[in-house]
């Protein structure tokens, strides 16, 4: 196996890392828009000859077909921000490549209706593009990340294996994490996680199909494992809810974040002063007037979440709260991977939210090498077999958990 890895930031950081200790592929390219960054993840790797770095514009498909002909990469894994994810998926087909990401295609609110009616959800450029995937017999393996990724792995093991019948399937996310010196400080892509959290959440009922709420909506205490205890979690819009019902019978789905309340409140404002808008505007520069978009202001104002890992303390949670029934009784599970930071900075040298994220594609990858998973199409987590990747996944050194409710 031959992967172009575009994006090495945090999260692409962490797989070159995660990936250098697995014998499954032949080479990895890492490239980035900023080429100082693609050569650090490769000479972090202390002379790894699998690894090499190159210079790439997400938004340039023909130089991202270009760069895996060239490299004769068959895989693509995108490790890039959600704007990115249309042109390398496309540039993945035209060049005869799977491709693998770990956040889908953009949505679009409802343009009346929009904290009632979905309006282009999710994935929904992906998945109208399914068809001729299957046709060319190409997989594009789409939200395999954490979540979306292994939160829907859970949810395809407890299909299989664990109920007779769901009533309810629902990610839970939380943590106890802490960033010395900063109030303020995601552990993630602020872009990204404006994004999902103000736009309006989705959740799916048989017989209704998908809807939306209002953002932050129907909060809930949930109890976490692992001594990161009760956390209030919120509606948040995220893929599962986009993924789940399409291969997993269940009658309601839903995704909540821990968010906290300050955290919440911070975004608000963010939203009622604008800053969580895309669009440029126009504001004074030293040569003249420049185009600048506010949430990217907002972005460049902040830590990168990378970076953070020395000053971070505590656990993050992601998991799958299911709901349902098997031999005829009720029964309730979460379905959970806990990663400490201290654990993980100390083995991998990243931060728990990243290296979480990173480990479910590379852990992918290897299934896809050895065969043990297949297909053609556009693909979520839930349409492969879970058992292997959960065995898989405690092999890497990260046991994932289950509690009974």
């Amino acid at each position: 196996m031959r992967v172009l890895l575009v994006g090495a930031g945090g999260v692409g950081g962490a797989i070159t890392r995660i990936a250098a200790r697995r014998p499954f592929f032949e080479a990895m390219v890492v490239a980035d828009y900023d080429p100082a960054r693609a050569e650090a993840a490769v000479a972090a790797l202390e002379g790894d000859p699998r690894f090499t770095a190159e210079q790439v514009d997400a938004g340039d498909e023909a130089a991202v077909t270009r760069l895996l002909a060239g490299h004769r990469c068959d895989v693509l894994l995108n490790a890039t921000d959600p704007r990115f994810v249309m042109p390398l998926f496309r540039a993945a087909r035209a060049a005869g490549a799977t491709y693998l990401d770990m956040a889908m295609s953009l949505s679009r609110p409802h343009a009346e209706r929009p904290y009632e009616e979905c309006g282009v959800k999710l994935g929904d450029e992906q998945f109208a593009q399914a068809a001729d995937w299957e046709k060319e017999g190409l997989l594009a393996l789409v939200g395999m990340g954490v979540e979306p990724g292994l939160s829907d792995v859970f949810a395809r093991h407890a299909a299989d294996e664990l109920f007779d019948e769901i009533e309810e399937i629902g990610i839970r996310d939380g943590a106890n994490l802490t960033v010395d010196g900063y109030d303020f400080a995601p552990s993630f892509s602020i872009w990204t996680t404006i994004e999902e959290c103000l736009n309006p959440p989705v959740v799916y009922e048989t017989g209704t199909g998908w809807f939306t709420t209002e953002p932050f909506s129907e909060p809930e205490v949930f109890d976490f494992p692992e001594g990161i205890g009760p956390v209030e979690c919120v509606n948040v819009e995220h893929e599962e809810v986009l993924l789940v019902p399409r291969w997993v019978d269940a009658r309601r789905v839903t995704f909540k974040y821990g968010l906290g309340r300050e955290f919440v409140e911070t975004l608000r404002t963010l939203h009622l002063l604008g800053l969580d808008r895309t669009d440029p505007v126009t504001v004074p520069g030293p040569d003249g007037p420049v185009a600048v978009s506010p949430r990217d202001v907002v972005a460049a104002c902040l830590p990168d979440p990378a970076t953070l890992g020395e000053r971070m303390h505590g656990k993050t949670c992601a998991g799958t709260w299911v709901k349902g029934v098997k031999d005829g009784e009720p029964r309730e599970v979460y379905l959970y991977h806990v990663v400490d930071n201290q654990w993980s900075m100390t083995e991998y040298g990243s931060q728990a939210v990243v290296w979480q994220t990173a480990v479910n594609p590379v852990v992918a990858l290897e299934l896809l090498a050895t065969g043990a998973w297949s297909g053609a199409g556009v693909l979520g987590p839930e349409a492969f077999p879970a058992r292997p990747f959960l065995d898989l996944l405690t092999d890497y050194g990260s046991p994932w958990g289950m509690r009974e409710q």
